[in-house]
């Protein structure tokens, strides 16, 4: 009877969710290449398939990558660039990436295909579970280190975490606090359509941990939009839950980040003051006491006085300044009053010194000054953030080489991962210094921006003023091509589908949205998830089950 328990049992286990794609996807959303190619293999081994079954009609997988590998060939033979072997390595990698993309999502959309969708919902369930729990650990492990509760607030150690704690919060994948907070964003909107109250709010505490004000302004913007028009009475409630905890934790948890948000805005969408003997108009007036007598009206002439008299009295009042009180103090009624912390001490304050990352990057910048305009401008027009600059130098550049606007200027070359991992300085991962590559326009366009403003300090280093886009290495690389068959072979792949799609058109938003921030598919992290969420939402949508794609 036991025996047969344990069999009962173990058929239940084995039924609850599918392992496989499971510890595929914790293996393939490791930052490390490595882990994510040795996550390709094991899953070959285990369910070996490589009918992928691309068509330009009723295509199985998204065309748009065979296509991407195809422009990229096209311009490594426009541009005859055969003879040199760095570049080809980097044009081998740059197709390696596409086709880890193609690899993953058909392993993907095969356990689509050959699970129900309870199955599926509940391995997703335990993939954020689990992502949940190592994003918990990270926070008790600094919350221990620095023996503080809430480390949002912990200015010692030169702010080492304070508003950047949440870049700590990593999750399953070990990658930047962004993976972690666009999948939470997903798993938010996923498990709200579940009506998953519990996996919902996880998600929800997770993606605030991480500390992203991009995401948290874009899933705050679908959520309110879901609120008014599409939401059921407890949806609604939900959403107002999720909210309260955005508010709690920009208000209690971590309020400089609002301060940093505020900050932000006005430094990037509010005109700067403005310059008064450019414009050819008078400078404002000094402080009243400051100004001769010669400039003054006789009421303003009284106003003056009056202030050097009352400034006059309190110097007379308090001739010196108060003397050190040695602590503690004890006041007449036996109170005892202690020091409270001076966050100005240079303990609480950020390190002032350049790291080792900066002065390898400030090196390359010397020995490259004469190709790096903005780099070495005394006024790099730092009101303007690097993602509006790159905008511009991407345009600027496609204007002045018609030539490359249809195909763009080649896998690697201009605006991509691939194009900073290959520079050898480690700004995207490891790569060998000796068959470094850094094509001439990407050193004095995008690697330029990137270089004025991370050589310098962590002020700077933020996402507005990050070069990674999607959309910039679309334009930049494949050119309209590569732009047209985004839209028409991969996003409509999807949005085809629309009158079945749920929570997968708010996800679609999400991901539209993170585009601007980082080179996605080169990532091989999110995309996956989306396309398995994507993926699930139109088999659970359809009328029809999808078939076991023909063997």
């Amino acid at each position: 009877m036991v025996i047969g328990n344990g069999i009962l049992d173990y058929k239940k286990l084995k039924n609850l969710a599918d392992w496989k794609l499971l510890l595929f996807l914790i293996l393939f959303m490791d930052v490390k290449l490595v882990v994510k190619v040795a996550a390709i293999i094991l899953i070959y081994l285990l369910q070996s398939d490589f009918k992928f079954g691309f068509g330009f009609k009723n295509s199985r997988l998204p065309l748009f990558y065979p296509l991407a590998i195809g422009i990229a060939i096209i311009n490594w033979l426009i541009s005859r660039n055969y003879g040199n072997f760095n570049y080809d390595l980097v044009l081998l990698t740059g197709i390696g990436f596409w086709l880890l993309c193609i690899l993953g999502m058909h392993q993907v959309k095969l356990s689509v295909e050959k699970n129900d969708t309870d199955t599926i919902n509940r391995t997703i369930i335990i993939f954020f579970a689990l992502n949940a729990l190592l994003s918990f650990i990270n926070l008790v492990v600094i919350t221990y280190h620095t023996g503080h509760l809430n480390p949002y607030t912990y200015q010692g150690e030169y702010q080492k975490y304070f508003i950047s704690t949440g870049d700590y919060i990593r999750g399953i994948a070990f990658d930047t606090s962004i993976t972690n907070a666009v999948l939470n964003a997903f798993g938010v909107i996923y498990f709200l359509s579940k009506k998953n109250t519990v996996m919902l709010l996880v998600c929800m505490a997770v993606m605030l941990l991480t500390g992203s004000n991009f995401i948290d302004l874009v899933l705050l913007i679908i959520l309110v939009v879901w609120f008014i028009f599409k939401s059921t009475r407890n949806q609604k409630s939900l959403i107002a839950i999720c909210l309260m905890f955005l508010l709690v934790f920009m208000a209690r948890i971590s309020p400089q980040n609002y301060i940093y948000i505020h900050e932000t805005i006005k430094n990037n969408f509010i005109p700067l003051p403005i310059d008064y003997s450019a414009a050819g108009q008078p400078k404002p007036l000094p402080y009243i006491t400051l100004r001769p007598d010669s400039t003054l009206t006789p009421d303003e002439k009284k106003e003056k006085t009056a202030r050097a008299y009352l400034d006059s009295i309190y110097i007379a009042r308090h001739p010196n300044p108060a003397p050190h009180k040695e602590y503690p103090i004890i006041t007449d009624a036996g109170r005892i009053i202690t020091p409270g912390t001076n966050t100005n001490l240079k303990p609480y304050q950020h390190v002032a010194d350049t790291t080792p990352y900066q002065k390898k990057l400030l090196t390359f910048i010397r020995v490259h000054k004469t190709s790096l305009p903005l780099s070495e401008s005394k006024d790099p027009n730092q009101h303007k953030t690097g993602k509006a600059l790159c905008i511009a130098q991407t345009l600027t550049f496609l204007m002045q080489h018609p030539a490359k606007i249809i195909t763009g200027d080649g896998i690697g070359n201009f605006s991509s991962k691939l194009a900073f991992k290959a520079t050898g300085l480690g700004i995207a991962g490891g790569y060998p210094q000796k068959y470094a590559y850094i094509n001439p326009d990407f050193l004095s366009n995008h690697l330029d921006i990137y270089l004025n403003f991370f050589s310098k300090n962590s002020d700077n280093h933020s996402l507005t003023n990050n070069p990674g886009s999607v959309y910039e290495q679309l334009l930049a690389e494949y050119g309209l091509i590569g732009i047209v068959i985004f839209l028409i072979w991969y996003l409509w792949h999807f949005l085809k589908q629309y009158k079945n799609l749920t929570y997968g058109l708010p996800i679609i938003v999400v991901l539209m949205s993170v585009f601007f921030i980082d080179y996605w598919f080169e990532q091989l992290s999110i995309i996956l998830f989306f396309e398995l969420l994507l993926l699930l939402n139109i088999k659970e949508r359809s009328t029809k089950t999808i078939p076991v794609y023909a063997k």
